[in-house]
């Protein structure tokens, strides 16, 4: 489950209006209605714990290593860097999707093809447009 679907659900567990929940965690409505939504993510780690004592539970619960992967490919390299790796999250985690292995080794496969997708940019940086070459 995404970070979006994960904070709708305890939200919505807690009976908390997106109004409210936005008060408390000192955010705007917007804000936690594109979470929701999963058009953005939280870029600051601390918004990560805000939402989860609020809720409740601990950070890990809400925090996803596909959300934050998407949003780093998106700082880096932009809307089409964001598309990729959405692309590369929702097919990489439909191809494991009701199979055996422990929630660890996805984790552990998930987080060895985000080092591959790294790396191919990085080497691929010659075809990137120049505002996101660093």
């Amino acid at each position: 489950m995404r970070f979006g679907e994960k904070l709708r659900t305890l939200r919505m567990e807690q009976q908390l209006t997106q109004g409210e929940l936005a008060q408390k965690a000192g955010l705007g409505v917007n804000t936690i209605s594109n979470y929701e939504k999963g058009k953005t993510y939280p870029q600051d780690r601390s918004v990560y714990t805000r939402l989860a004592e609020i809720l409740g539970v601990s950070v890990e619960t809400l925090y996803n290593e596909g959300d934050t992967f998407i949003s780093e490919a998106q700082s880096r390299y932009g809307y089409s860097g964001k598309k990729q790796a959405e692309q590369l999250v929702a097919e990489m985690g439909g191809l494991f999707a009701g199979g055996s292995l422990s929630d660890d080794d996805l984790d552990g496969v998930m987080r060895t093809l985000q080092e591959y997708y790294w790396k191919a940019k990085e080497e691929n940086k010659k075809y990137a447009p120049n505002k996101y070459k660093k």
